[in-house]
């Protein structure tokens, strides 16, 4: 059973997730959407002040019922809720350039096919949004059916089963390149085989057997166990061979194609969200506020309240007059909602950023990446008293302007590796130092994962062959078999 949330608990859980440069354009929709929530600074006059005092104390007496009682106490006040983002920032803020270019993925060339389809359904539409947003660049996806009905929930507010996920997620398998949106190498490579298999008329029996292979006997083939392969399918050496050769020319990271790659004149852009800058050895945090405008609640509606006033000087309110005193009230509820969950999202940003400070002090004073220390959420976690899943949402999509350049708030997250020697490394460095080795390898004879432990080893970073193949399926990397080329 779904737990329902209260709309300022929505409002928290998609401020949380939204990057600071879809932040301004959250604040637009809603200033469109709320009549009650204005942009800009909030100045009043002295006279403007003693005016709003006269109105409360006026309204006090006219309305007797405790509902619009209150409601004029706790609605209507001198000085209404407001978020001014400006004092905030400083004039060098005002000053900065804050865009800064990253390479580019393929997701819009995924969103334009997923147009093409010319789904009708908003559910749909939103289901495959979320999908193709949360497909990695190497073309997988990688989050889980249930984390992406969490992320439905959260974001939008869109309740989706998973039978609905899963429909949707066929859909944009079928877009290119094929294998798109796979979630493992053998459901990638069966995407690749019956998309052939569909433009050939005639299927020779290579591409059949490949598919068989795959699809009834993953393990057998990702473990080698070749003779298991011949007995399984009784067939002989060359015919396998012939199998195997279809399979080997199939593509272990969808998204690596040159077709489909973004190009280095193509750029994308983001704008960090916070910045860290070291003056003379002392390391200071802001968050870039240049694109949150001030938000106030409405003015405006302290001089509807007053013409009512007038209105029902000597005599109760209507029916009517009453509806609309209560959808003012409701407008104002929610702009108050909107400006509170700014101002907890500022503070909650800022109090993860500043944890993650404190505990990559090293590499943020030098930019060593050897400096990074393990750290995980739950580090941070215990730092900041958030949940573990608050502080998932804030991390994620998240950039820091640094002097060695901006990086993804992702890449300060690693476990802990123990050495023989009793000290604790980063498992990001010895993912460093393995996609090295993978890189400079020889691609006619690719490493074995029980030869990239032995190369590991002789850098000092001692781990088992099993440890190896995790951090390798980790850095999207496939078996030696699937990584040698011709």
């Amino acid at each position: 059973m779904l737990q329902k949330l209260s709309p300022q608990q929505i409002q928290l859980m998609k401020l949380f997730q939204i990057p600071t440069a879809l932040f301004e354009q959250r604040i637009k929709e809603e200033l469109e959407s709320n009549p009650a929530l204005d942009e800009g600074a909030e100045n009043e006059t002295p006279d403007q002040e003693q005016e709003n005092e006269e109105v409360l104390e006026s309204e006090e007496e006219i309305f007797d019922e405790p509902s619009l009682d209150n409601y004029m106490d706790e609605y209507v006040e001198d000085d209404p809720i407001s978020y001014n983002q400006a004092s905030k920032s400083s004039v060098e803020d005002e000053r900065r350039e804050f865009i800064v270019s990253v390479k580019g993925t393929f997701h819009d060339v995924l969103l334009r096919q997923f147009a093409l389809l010319q789904i009708q359904d908003e559910l749909k539409l939103a289901i495959g949004k979320q999908i193709i947003g949360s497909i990695d660049e190497d073309g997988y996806l990688r989050r889980d059916i249930e984390s992406i009905i969490d992320d439905l929930l959260f974001t939008q507010n869109i309740v989706a089963s998973e039978g609905e996920i899963e429909e949707v997620l066929y859909l944009i398998q079928q877009l290119d390149p094929p294998g798109v949106g796979s979630r493992n190498l053998q459901e990638n490579l069966l995407l690749q085989l019956k998309r052939k298999l569909s433009d050939q008329q005639n299927p020779d029996d290579a591409m059949l057997m490949a598919l068989k292979i795959i699809k009834d006997y993953f393990k057998h083939f990702s473990k080698k166990h070749y003779e298991k392969l011949l007995e399984a399918l009784q067939t002989d050496e060359k015919s396998l061979r012939e199998a195997l050769d279809v399979i080997l020319l199939l593509n272990p990271k969808p998204a690596s194609g040159s077709d489909f790659q973004t190009s280095d004149n193509s750029n994308h852009y983001v704008i960090p969200d916070f910045i860290i800058e070291n003056k003379e050895g002392e390391l200071f945090l802001s968050l870039n506020s240049k694109n949150a405008p001030d938000v106030h609640v409405s003015k405006r509606y302290s001089t509807i309240l007053e013409d009512y006033r007038g209105r029902i000087k000597h005599r109760k309110p209507t029916s009517e007059e009453k509806n609309t005193i209560n959808f003012i009230k409701q407008k104002i509820d929610t702009a108050k909602w909107f400006i509170d969950a700014i101002r907890q999202r500022q503070h909650t940003l800022y109090n993860t950023m500043y944890a993650i400070l404190q505990l990559q002090r090293d590499y943020f004073l030098s930019g060593d990446p050897l400096k990074l220390k393990p750290m995980i959420l739950k580090d941070v976690s215990d730092l900041t008293n958030l949940d573990i899943s608050t502080v998932s949402r804030v991390v994620n999509n998240k950039y820091v302007q640094t002097e060695f350049g901006t990086k993804r708030l992702k890449e300060f997250f690693s476990e802990a590796l123990v050495m023989p020697d009793g000290s604790e490394v980063s498992s990001l460095e010895v993912k460093n130092a393995l996609l090295d080795i993978i890189k400079n390898e020889d691609k006619s004879d690719p490493h074995s994962d029980e030869q990239l432990r032995e190369h590991l080893a002789a850098l000092g970073y001692q781990i088992a062959r099993r440890t190896v193949t995790k951090y390798r399926e980790s850095l999207n990397k496939p078996v030696a078999r699937l990584r040698r080329e011709l």
